[in-house]
């Protein structure tokens, strides 16, 4: 896709100099970059595709990996259990995904993409899962180490946290 549809491409400013004054706000700032231009991937890959940014990361997934389970699909995900079974039925009354159930265990239940569900896929803007969790991806694990501890930190400073937040979606990728 070429650079000038994305709306993400719209203020692509170099990363800020080491030199800068760093404070709690310049921080804060770019959390809201961050989460900000998060949402505006999300929405516009809603635009573009039909459905929402955490459905088509699933499409992904069950690309990758045809016939997960409920479960193994949440895994990936980082979601719980049940927001993933929430997400796989919307997906399946859109015709995108299919259920099967094994015939050794009735109660397995594995995931496929539908034709539809692969050529929407295929239509679909990237990246599939995200550009937070892509950008995620791409860091190397001595980066991603020292960024969990960081902000495993920062969250130890919050007075009030409720780690179930960990295993639900974005708000703005439902």
């Amino acid at each position: 896709m070429p650079q000038s549809q994305n709306p993400l491409n719209k203020s692509a400013e170099k990363p800020a100099e080491n030199n800068r004054q760093v404070t709690p706000l310049s921080v804060l700032q770019r959390f809201r970059v961050l989460i900000r231009t998060a949402q505006r991937h999300s929405q516009w890959i809603e635009r573009q595709s039909g459905v929402t940014g955490a459905q088509l990361w699933a499409l992904q997934e069950l690309s990758e990996a045809p016939g997960l389970r409920v479960g193994e699909l949440a895994n990936c995900m980082a979601l719980h259990q049940s927001t993933a079974s929430n997400m796989i039925d919307r997906l399946e009354t859109g015709g995108l995904i299919r259920k099967e159930r094994t015939s050794a265990d009735q109660r397995v239940v594995r995931l496929y993409l539908t034709t539809e569900g692969e050529a929407l896929l295929a239509r679909a803007p990237s990246p599939a899962r995200g550009i937070l969790p892509e950008a995620l991806r791409r860091l190397d694990e001595d980066d991603l180490l020292r960024l969990q501890n960081e902000l495993d930190g920062l969250l130890h400073k919050i007075k009030v946290l409720d780690d179930g937040f960990g295993m639900q979606p974005l708000p703005f990728t439902e």
